[in-house]
């Protein structure tokens, strides 16, 4: 026997809130424009986003390192994916293990030397590319509302 919702059900699981119809809407501007900042970060330097915001989480920690959880938090990555993109960052001498002083237990990433140049090189990149994405989807009627709360410009 199968029952049919009554009318207020279809209603209530219908009908979104402002800020519920809004977040659908955020989460496919921000994949439009990571898409585009990916894409030139790849082209131009061989330099995924994720690997470009690790480094950037890395330089801008004083010591220069940050525990796996950490990095994989700032990353917005689990840490599976943190570890597979340590690993990549340290194969191409952008990043390097370090043991922690004070417990041997712990590990650290560190950027290196090379991650700092690459970094230095992938900056100017990604503000363009952002810059760009940005003002392409602000064209976007559907999403012109989205870019004028959120671009500082």
């Amino acid at each position: 026997m199968t029952t049919t919702p009554s009318p207020d059900r279809k209603q209530a699981g219908a009908k979104l809130t402002a800020l519920g119809a809004m977040w659908p809407r955020m989460m496919a501007l921000r994949s439009r424009i990571d898409h585009e900042v990916e894409q030139a970060l790849q082209r131009q330097l061989h330099l995924g986003f994720s690997e470009f915001v690790a480094l950037m989480s890395l330089a801008d920690h004083p010591d220069g390192e940050l525990r796996m959880q950490e990095l994989a938090d700032a990353t917005s990555l689990n840490q599976s994916s943190a570890t597979r993109l340590v690993g990549r960052l340290e194969r191409t001498g952008l990043t390097e293990r370090r043991l922690c002083e004070y417990d041997r237990r712990g590990v650290y990433t560190g950027i290196t030397d090379a991650g700092r140049v690459m970094l230095r090189n992938a900056v100017p990149v990604y503000e363009a590319a952002l810059a760009s994405a940005f003002d392409r989807v602000a064209a976007d009627p559907g999403y012109r509302d989205l870019i004028a709360a959120v671009d500082p410009r």
